[in-house]
């Protein structure tokens, strides 16, 4: 079961990080995936601006996922520091932001986003 916060959607089981890799790999959607933790101040700090950005973008999905509730997941993605932004295409890692860098988040985005909706 995932909860929805805006767009953005929260990842609370691995069948749930399954189920939206599969439909993301299904409909060749840009995968935009907060790996973040309840403890984490910057997560805290970037997480109103990724919740405004999934607004603008509905062709593109947006998950969160605490690294405290999935170790798998955030230990399968490598992932070692909060937060981390991981963006996904047909289920392969295109590109990471490391840290709250709201500028570069946003760039990134804009990147994939525009070369998703291009193909």
């Amino acid at each position: 079961m995932a909860e929805i916060e805006g767009q953005v959607i929260g990842i609370h089981t691995v069948e749930a990080w399954n189920e939206q890799i599969q439909k993301g790999n299904e409909s060749n959607k840009l995968i935009v995936v907060d790996f973040t933790a309840s403890w984490c101040g910057p997560c805290r700090f970037i997480s109103p601006i990724l919740a405004e950005i999934a607004k603008k973008l509905p062709n593109v999905t947006f998950l969160k996922v605490d690294v405290d509730e999935l170790k798998t997941v955030s230990e399968e993605w490598g992932v070692e520091s909060m937060p981390t932004f991981l963006f996904l295409k047909e289920g392969k890692l295109v590109d990471k932001v490391v840290g709250a860098k709201k500028e570069e988040l946003q760039l990134t985005i804009a990147k994939h986003a525009t070369a998703t909706a291009a193909a």
